[in-house]
């Protein structure tokens, strides 16, 4: 039976294996990383997908502004072992870091993603067209979900991290990505 639980810190070596797995080292180049890099997840929003003591899915969300004054959460990345895949995992996982995010008080998620595949929970590109990312990205894949009514509404501006530095927070975990990396 597959477990989804809060992220471990003994998670960090296998959950880059299996990114590695499932989007390549290109996954360092995109827009998204950016927004992620040299910070922790949200509180309480790291999960793990773990089957028999192996870690088989992964989703995180990441403190964010849309724009001037408007907290959000950036999802990503989902990524589920490539064996498991079709089985319903990756949907098991955004409901529940969905719930866990609006039981928590936040507002909004954006990502970076297939717009079909996440229309199934809420997500659209309408509520995007006055944001940007930094750098290049592809306008079609930026994707919002109000997790309260209207707080992505008439946001506008470029998304920028606000969540917490790694290094201030915890300079090991820092030091054991790196070597897991």
């Amino acid at each position: 039976m597959i477990e989804i639980r809060d992220e471990r810190p003994t998670d960090l070596s296998a959950r880059e294996q299996l990114l590695d797995t499932c989007f390549g080292p290109a996954r360092f180049l995109k827009a998204s990383e950016r927004l992620r890099e040299g910070r922790l997840p949200a509180n309480g929003l790291a999960l793990t997908a773990e089957l028999s003591g192996r870690v088989v899915g992964t989703v995180r969300l990441w403190h964010v502004e849309a724009g001037l004054g408007r907290p959000a959460l950036l999802l990503g990345p989902l990524a589920v072992d490539p064996s498991l895949r079709g089985h319903g995992l990756g949907s098991t996982l955004m409901w529940a870091s969905i719930g866990r995010a609006r039981a928590l008080g936040h507002s909004a998620i954006v990502l970076m993603g297939d717009a079909p595949y996440y229309a199934r929970f809420g997500f659209s590109g309408d509520l995007m067209t006055g944001l940007s990312m930094p750098g290049p990205f592809e306008r079609a894949r930026f994707l919002g979900l109000n997790l309260r009514k209207g707080a992505l509404d008439g946001a506008s501006g470029i998304l920028s991290a606000s969540g917490t530095l790694e290094e201030a927070a915890c300079p090991e975990r820092l030091d054991a990505r790196r070597q897991a990396a």
